[in-house]
């Protein structure tokens, strides 16, 4: 489902992240993705708590950019009507952080968390055998 993933390893090697990162096999590169997006969003929430609507903003905002990442990176030649689905759920996550961002608003805060964490927990179920991409043979 994910195309581009390598594209995004290129990236990370450019701005000085470690090697594991920039090694990593797609499926780590969108868990990894995903880890910083739930980290973000409690960080986030917690920013909200405390009054600090600078770090909430831009939690939110780096929150925003990794989503935006995982919806362009989405292959959906291969992956057919679960890419569309998932596509469609990233556009629903970002709405729910924009009005959050823009309302202070908390349940948009955790509606978003728990999406993300449903993602992430399918993601991180896909069996290893599963996870390797297909090698064309020559």
């Amino acid at each position: 489902m994910y195309g581009s993933s390598r594209h995004y390893a290129e990236q990370y090697r450019h701005v000085g992240v470690s090697s594991a990162v920039a090694e990593a096999d797609p499926h780590k590169l969108v868990a990894l993705l995903l880890s910083g997006a739930l980290d973000r969003l409690r960080l986030a929430s917690a920013s909200l708590e405390r009054g600090d609507q600078a770090r909430k903003g831009k939690a939110i905002g780096e929150v925003c950019a990794i989503v935006g990442h995982l919806n362009g990176s989405l292959d959906h030649q291969a992956g057919g009507e679960i890419a569309g689905n998932l596509s469609a759920l990233y556009d629903y996550v970002l709405q729910r952080l924009t009005e959050a961002n823009l309302h202070n608003d908390h349940s948009a805060l955790d509606e978003a968390l728990q999406l993300l964490t449903e993602i992430d927990g399918a993601w991180n179920a896909i069996p290893h055998e599963q996870r390797q991409p297909v090698k064309a043979t020559p």
